[in-house]
């Protein structure tokens, strides 16, 4: 079968288009796209997204992106038909009709690269090819023909892996003091000769070479508060001194980000302070992620051997073909294209990671191999790491080796460090979270669930050798019983539940709904009530629970003793990795014990005085007009006090910068909201402050647009505004919203309408295709726009005529939650402008972080609107100095829109309307 001879199928907003074999392309109803998909197998780019269009959830056929997975793994591709034909080297098509041509002339592509001689990825390819045939993958019939059977046996994908090999300890970094004039040639040789003098990046450079000095007294580290604008060359800024340091003191600079684009952009930055590869091949540079990122290939191997079945099967196989070239083997933001899950409608790739932290260590029979340990190894070797901040936190609180946990950090995305801490010390006693604590104890409750082992069958060999131990293992799978198992929520719903976790989970969801006041039940969105004047029947069912907790701690607590005694005295049959598996055991007992301890804390102060420290609610967490959860929250007042005492105070410098890192008046940089959420004062320490301001020309470059004439609340409105405003602008928009109803509401109106003007639409929560991904295809496409949420306020980074133009759809206010409403309380004595000032702040941060995604490079240029009948005057310093800025109609916005920067449409009389 060739490839010219399938029929091909497209749909878009604008319509569907059908291709039979070689005859000529023609446009159907969607009703007619449906019966042709159902009688015969289609060629379709994106089948998710494609059954989204037509409305029709069951469409399958011959999907030209597992193809690609298939062929290339481990590369990229946009999964647009403009993003295939670049990626595959094919003339891009001109319209919608012209698409179905394309999907067969890429599929011919992709097969003739199977038959060619020096196909990069043949390795593993017909193996895998009979896997899947016998899985009925549609692609393995047409592939057939073209995959020639090798003259040897191919060897499996765990025997080709290579493995990693232990590296001695790293020594203490030496003491050194960076020059100034010594930071200023480093940075000169690394921006290259010819390069644009930036005296605001030589600055910068300076300012944060003072992060890595000798620290001068025990738990004060050096702190740097350094606010950067937008195209001062930051990143190389800080990898100067710190690449410097490395190379003079043999230490480790961990850099901190908070989005997948950082990082990205952070690799191919450090390539021009290090080598890809040290003399000894080791790598100077590692990108270290949670575990819970990266492929388990002891998941991965029971999914192959059975543990997954249907499409989930076929997925397995796929990623097995992706985990043989793939570069450190990141399932989430790495080089495992991130439509690939999207692609199979289930959690497929979580469950092929170690997000259970289920990991046996050293009894995994891949350990050597494991992409989890090499990263860990490697970064203990490595002069610069590449983490995010919930790692960092994470790894200082609780990383097994304390040789390894950071003591020189340089926080990127620093304005995220608060909302990071408030996440990472946070505790929340919620039905997902005690199954998941019972699955970890327990193993399974079927047996179709694959590999998951309990406790007891993690730990055979030592309850076998260890009388103690094996009873401390046996009671507390006892008091695990007590734990929600399966089908908890709906015995909830029934008010049956089972256990006392359970009846406290029921007494937690019946006073939630009874108090609440904000109608989330009816908009399909959580509902909370603040852990006060609780009913005896809740207070009663929450001393059961926190002496059923009690009963798995404690035993908990006797089987790690005796794992550590195992250890001092260890027996004659254990080796080097049963040492390595005992030792990864404690690790997971150690910070379970922590949880359960969390856990009976927070029951005890139900029904007394508050803890001012902390601020406890209870919530029932919806999604899509259902529950997913019920539960007991804890959030620290401060989470900064915590921050400061695991991260900050072990630390010997630290830095933290951004582009939006103070709060803006109209004196200039406010530095006192920058320093409470550095966690300094908590250590009584001043801590260091910089500026570099941006080099761009705002006045010349953008324009702030206040359009004041579509009324809050009027959905119609709004989605005619959004939609005039992108064809005003020709796409090249990125839509923001504050909530995602309104949000969906706007894009299924007028979606339809720019697809038939050329102008494709996409929006988070509505098109099956992850954040990451979405990102990509507007950046490839100049007339795309992109519709979300807060993901894409400050984690996309589109340089270039693809992004002209940011419309906020209103001022975006904090959500008024229990948590925020403490904080505000607790800000109101402390700012000169009490709770206002503290709200303030939070909106003029929001503004600058979404405005900074519109000029990104010097030679960008676009407009900034916010759709906002009464935009508070006191707000606009959120924008930078000199940006014109314009109250509106919509009219008067659109024909400033239309005509472009700098186009001299009455602005004098505009700002005084």
């Amino acid at each position: 079968m060739t490839a010219l001879a399938l029929p091909a199928l497209h749909a878009s907003h604008a319509g569907s288009w059908l291709r039979e074999g070689a005859g000529a392309t023609r446009a159907l109803s969607k009703g007619e796209a449906v019966m042709a998909a159902a009688d015969t197998p289609l060629l379709l780019l994106n089948a998710p997204l494609i059954a989204t269009r037509l409305g029709y959830p069951d469409l399958s056929g011959l999907d030209l992106l597992e193809l690609f997975a298939f062929v290339h793994p481990a590369r990229f591709c946009v999964p647009t038909p403009k993003g295939l034909a670049h990626a595959l080297g094919l003339e891009e098509p001109g319209s919608d009709g012209e698409v179905p041509l394309l999907l067969q002339s890429a599929a011919a592509a992709l097969l003739a690269v199977c038959a060619r001689e020096d196909w990069a990825e043949r390795a593993g390819a017909w193996s895998a090819l009979q896997s899947l045939s016998r899985l009925r993958w549609p692609w393995a019939q047409v592939l057939g023909g073209h995959i020639a059977k090798p003259a040897q046996a191919e060897r499996w994908l765990f025997a080709r892996l290579p493995e990693w090999e232990e590296a001695p300890e790293r020594a203490q970094p030496a003491q050194v003091l960076l020059d100034e004039l010594e930071i200023e040639g480093h940075l000169e040789r690394l921006t290259g000769e010819g390069a644009e003098r930036r005296e605001g990046q030589r600055h910068y450079a300076r300012s944060a070479g003072a992060v890595f000095a000798p620290r001068r007294k025990e738990r004060l580290p050096h702190v740097l508060l350094a606010q950067a604008g937008t195209g001062i060359g930051k990143t190389l800024g800080y990898l100067t001194p710190a690449s410097l340091w490395a190379e003079k003191s043999g230490g480790t600079v961990w850099v901190s980000t908070y989005t997948k684009n950082l990082q990205r952009q952070l690799r191919a930055e450090s390539a021009r302070a290090w080598p890809a590869a040290r003399p000894d091949g080791s790598p100077p540079v590692v990108v270290r992620k949670g575990r819970e990122n990266y492929l388990c290939l002891l998941n991965l191997e029971d999914a192959l051997q059975g543990g997954f079945g249907g499409r989930a099967a076929v997925l397995a196989q796929l990623v097995a073909r992706w985990a043989a070239y793939s570069r450190d083997g990141d399932m989430i933001g790495g080089d495992l294209p991130g439509w690939l899950g999207t692609l199979f409608r289930r959690r497929g790739i979580a469950a092929l990671t170690d997000q259970r932290g289920e990991c046996i260590y050293a009894a995994c029979p891949h350990y050597r191999k494991c992409f989890i340990e090499r990263a860990a190894r490697a970064s203990a070797q490595a002069d610069l790491v590449i983490a995010n901040h919930a790692l960092v936190m994470v790894n200082a609180s609780r990383g097994r080796d304390h040789a390894q946990r950071p003591t020189r950090i340089v926080f990127d995305e620093g304005h995220h460090v608060f909302d990071a801490a408030d996440s990472t010390f946070a505790a929340a006693l919620t039905g997902l979270e005690t199954v998941e604590l019972r699955r970890w104890l327990l193993g399974p409750e079927r047996a179709s669930r694959g590999r998951r082992r309990g406790l007891a069958a993690r730990l055979a060999d030592v309850a076998s050798y260890d009388e103690a131990g094996g009873r401390a293992i046996e009671a507390a799978l006892a008091g695990a019983q007590a734990l929600p198992a399966e089908g908890w929520l709906a015995r909830l719903g029934e008010n049956a539940p089972f256990g006392p976790v359970e009846a406290l989970l029921a007494q937690i969801r019946a006073v939630t709904y009874a108090r609440d006041e904000s109608g989330g039940v009816e908009a399909g969105y959580g509902i909370e009530t603040e852990a006060a004047q609780l009913p005896g029947e809740l207070i009663e069912a929450a001393g059961a629970a926190q002496q059923a907790l009690a009963e798995i701690r404690v035993p908990l607590l006797r089987l790690a003793a005796r794992l550590e005694a195992v250890m001092e005295d260890p027996p004659d049959w254990l080796d080097a990795q049963g040492r390595a598996r005992i030792e990864g055991a404690r690790h997971s007992l150690s910070w379970r014990i922590d949880l359960l301890a969390a856990w009976e804390a927070m029951l005890a102060r139900l029904g007394g005085p508050p803890d001012p420290e902390f601020v406890d609610w209870l919530a029932v967490e919806r999604g899509e007009a259902r529950e997913y959860d019920v539960g007991l929250h804890r959030h620290w007042l401060d989470p900064m006090k915590p921050f400061a005492r695991v991260v900050l105070e072990p630390a010997h410098g630290i830095m933290l910068t951004s582009a939006t890192l103070t709060d803006r008046d109209e004196e200039g940089p406010d530095w006192a909201g920058a320093v409470a959420r550095s966690g300094a004062l908590h250590l009584d320490l001043e801590p260091q402050t910089a500026v570099a301001d941006s080099p761009f020309d705002y006045a010349a470059r953008a324009e702030v647009l206040i359009v004041t004439d579509i009324r809050k609340g009027d959905i119609p409105a709004l989605a005619g505004a959004f939609a005039r405003l992108v064809e005003a602008s020709d796409g090249g928009v990125l839509g923001l919203f504050t909530a995602i109803r309104r949000m969906r509401a706007v894009v299924s109106r007028i979606a339809d309408r720019l697809a038939r003007a050329g102008l494709p639409l996409y929006a988070q929560h509505v098109d099956p295709i992850d954040t990451g991904t979405l990102t990509d295809i507007f950046r490839d496409d100049p007339r795309a726009s992109l519709m979300g949420t807060d993901a894409l306020r400050d984690g996309v980074d589109v340089p270039g005529r693809s992004l002209r133009l940011v419309v906020l759809e209103s001022v975006p206010w904090p959500r008024p939650t229990i948590l925020h409403r403490a904080r505000r309380a607790a800000a109101a004595s402390l700012l000169p402008g009490g709770a206002q000032q503290y709200d303030d702040r939070i909106i003029k941060a929001r503004l600058a972080q979404a405005f900074g995604r519109l000029i990104r490079t010097r030679n960008d240029a676009g407009h900034f609107v916010v759709l906002s009948p009464a935009f508070p005057t006191r707000l606009l310093p959120a924008f930078p100095p000199g940006t014109p800025i314009i109250r509106l109609t919509l009219e008067q916005a659109l024909q400033r829109i239309e005509g472009g920067i700098g186009n001299g449409v009455g602005r004098e009389e505009l700002q005084s309307t």
